[in-house]
């Protein structure tokens, strides 16, 4: 099971998920998406809260509110965390987890540290959690068939991409090959047979110099 929350802090709004247990955790960890942020509480047991950034934005640049939404559900996620003033919330996209066989169950490591923000979050501030528990919505999703529907569309969309962009690249090579030929061939209208005898003396009237004088 995996609850999704709705934060309208942003437009379109921001959906943010967990995992019930340490068990859907897994797989939420196995089967992210690049646009995945991951959240937890630092140095505490906590749930693993996801947000999901659209396409092209940026993780480093997820707006203030935003980042406060997934700060205090994370931390009214977490045991110990819910009851402390003064917490730290980490968060790093879901391509920065690191997993090995030798891990606990829902333990992660990080492939690079330095990928790794932290937030304060001084206490609970229940006007937000209660907001956003209002958007809570239970559901089973297959996140396996998610994650490879999700790749299908990518890779179609790289294929429309590619597509665009040889036919923008022939036409291009085109163009090129055309100005070139231009280039190559314009003065070949001044050395035609027609325009050297319009420019030659030898047919000329007797008189052609005195009309010129």
């Amino acid at each position: 099971m995996v609850y999704y929350f709705t934060s309208n802090v942003v437009t379109p709004s921001a959906f943010i998920y967990v995992g019930k247990d340490k068990v859907e955790n897994e797989e939420l960890i196995k089967y992210g998406w690049d646009e995945d942020i991951w959240f937890h509480v630092d140095n505490l047991s906590s749930a693993h809260i996801y947000v999901r950034l659209r396409e092209g934005e940026k993780w480093d640049k997820i707006p203030t509110d935003l980042l406060t939404d997934c700060a205090q559900l994370t931390k009214a996620n977490s045991i110990e965390g819910n009851k402390k003033d003064n917490i730290t919330v980490i968060y790093t996209p879901w391509s920065n987890l690191k997993k090995d066989g030798g891990m606990a169950v829902g333990q992660v490591g990080f492939k690079d540290p330095k990928l790794v923000k932290k937030i304060h979050v001084t206490k609970r501030e229940n006007p937000i959690v209660n907001r956003l528990n209002k958007t809570k919505v239970e559901k089973f999703p297959n996140l396996m068939q998610e994650r490879d529907d999700r790749q299908k569309e990518l890779r179609i969309k790289d294929r429309e991409i590619q597509r665009l962009k040889q036919k923008e690249d022939a036409r291009i090579a085109k163009e090129r090959k055309e100005l070139a030929w231009q280039r190559d061939h314009a003065y070949d209208d001044i050395f035609s047979e027609d325009a050297l005898a319009a420019s030659s003396n030898q047919d000329r009237d007797a008189n052609w110099e005195d009309d010129f004088m």
